[in-house]
């Protein structure tokens, strides 16, 4: 935004904050470990976990346009509550779903509320605030869950090197605590609105609370909003590189060892929880529009994979190895901070109030996408040549950019700019005495 101006607060946003460091500790108790986590507090096979994993994470995509239209019914606020609960008493129940039938059927409620619940959340960004107030949401919202989940993965590692394997069982319940606790303090959010009846609309004006009924072929008529989605679609590959590409390509490409992995990772929480509100803020408070700002993050990320090619290319020793990846995770890492709480805001503010969980189970489906088509995707391109998947991701990022910056203009103005720009002053109206008439004409008949 622009400097000198204020952002509005937004009512318990403190506890909205405080709510999802708490959850991310719980998510970051699990995650790590999810197939040995689950292993354990149930007792079946590594098998039966993965099968069960993959079946209800399914389930759960298809799940997410149903997620939307409830946003839209009931109100994001209620239902983010409502899936705080269910996951508080998913992980209740883990410990008990020792049978086949029993974890099946509490893993797949456990796992709609995980797949809808970036929806939603997103949805409560869009119903709590407005202008810059929302990318600032964004921004501290991605540092707390870098640092939650951090934090959560030391938790479970002291947990573990205390009980042993029973910690998991522990683990299971303290999270299912964390959730509850985070539910609590979101019940404290206020959605904002107007001084008569109704939310306040996309933009943050007072709109009717009353507005006629819009499904999902609404949003397949916006095309603006489909090429963001599309835009997006290309930049979430992006994101799915550095857990999944990055570690392949160290190993099979490069012949590093495996902890370089362990350390790009560590470089990129560490930045992501401790300088994303900043860098988010500096974007924020020069002003930039958020289209422009999130094609910049596109365009970092393909700095860095050009930079994955030169160094698979020339192939350095070991250290001027080491030193040419932390550079290139860098990079990437500040790409994604910039591009993330612009993005983010952009399709909030891009979606219609009246039916903006259905526009946001649409965006949410490119990240879901992405991250089922990058394994088999990355892999393939690997086996043909090391550099390949980063060149693909390279044309993928330049596309997003332009793409972005073509879209700018078809875009509603409180999407595109955090603080709507000052309209320009209306000329003086002439004098009263100046102003001539004509004379009224009576028609005859």
């Amino acid at each position: 935004m622009v400097k000198g101006m204020r952002e509005e607060r937004v009512a318990g946003e403190r506890s909205l904050l405080l709510g999802v460091g708490i959850s991310a500790i719980g998510i970051g108790m699990y995650i790590p470990f999810s197939l040995v986590f689950f292993h354990h507090v149930t007792g079946l096979s590594f098998a039966l976990v993965g099968i069960v994993l993959t079946a209800t994470g399914l389930a759960g995509l298809a799940v997410m346009p149903l997620a939307g239209s409830t946003v839209d019914r009931f109100g994001a606020r209620k239902v983010n509550l409502l899936l705080y609960a269910v996951r508080a008493l998913g992980f209740t129940l883990y410990p008990f779903a020792g049978s086949l039938p029993a974890f099946a059927a509490v893993a797949l409620v456990t796992a709609l509320a995980d797949r809808s619940f970036s929806i939603v959340q997103q949805s409560l960004i869009g119903e709590v605030a407005r202008g810059g107030a929302r990318d600032r949401l964004q921004a501290s919202i991605r540092a707390l869950q870098n640092a939650g989940m951090g934090a959560g993965a030391l938790v479970v590692s002291g947990v573990l090197a205390l009980w042993g394997t029973d910690g998991f069982t522990y683990t299971a319940w303290g999270n299912a605590v964390a959730f509850a606790l985070a539910g609590l303090l979101v019940s404290r959010v206020k959605p904002l609105r107007d001084h008569t009846n109704g939310l306040l609309s996309a933009d943050g004006a007072p709109g009717s609370a009353k507005r006629p009924p819009a499904g999902y072929r609404m949003v397949l008529a916006d095309r603006p909003f489909l090429g963001l989605t599309a835009a997006n679609f290309l930049t979430a590959l992006g994101y799915s590189a550095l857990s999944v590409l990055f570690p392949l390509y160290i190993t099979t490409w490069l012949h590093g060892p495996d902890s370089l992995t362990g350390a790009a990772f560590t470089v990129n929480t560490a930045l992501c929880a401790g300088i994303g509100v900043l860098i988010a803020s500096r974007v924020r408070r020069s002003g930039a529009r958020r289209t422009r700002s999130a094609a910049l993050g596109a365009l970092l990320f393909a700095a860095a994979f050009v930079g994955q090619i030169v160094l698979g290319t020339v192939r350095p020793g070991q250290t001027a190895t080491l030193v040419a990846l932390l550079v290139i995770v860098v990079v990437y890492t500040v790409g994604e901070l910039v591009h993330s709480p612009s993005g983010g805001a952009l399709s909030v503010s891009a979606a219609p109030e009246a039916v903006r969980g259905r526009y946001l189970a649409t965006y949410q489906l490119s990240y879901s996408l992405a991250t089922a088509l990058a394994p088999s995707l990355f892999t393939g391109l690997l086996a043909l040549d090391g550099r390949l998947p980063w060149a693909f991701l390279t044309v993928a990022a330049l596309g997003a950019a332009l793409a972005l910056t073509r879209l700018e203009r078809h875009l509603p103005p409180e999407a595109v700019h955090a603080t709507p720009p000052s309209p320009t002053p209306a000329p003086a109206a002439a004098p009263a005495e100046a102003v001539t008439r004509e004379p009224a004409t009576t028609a005859t008949g």
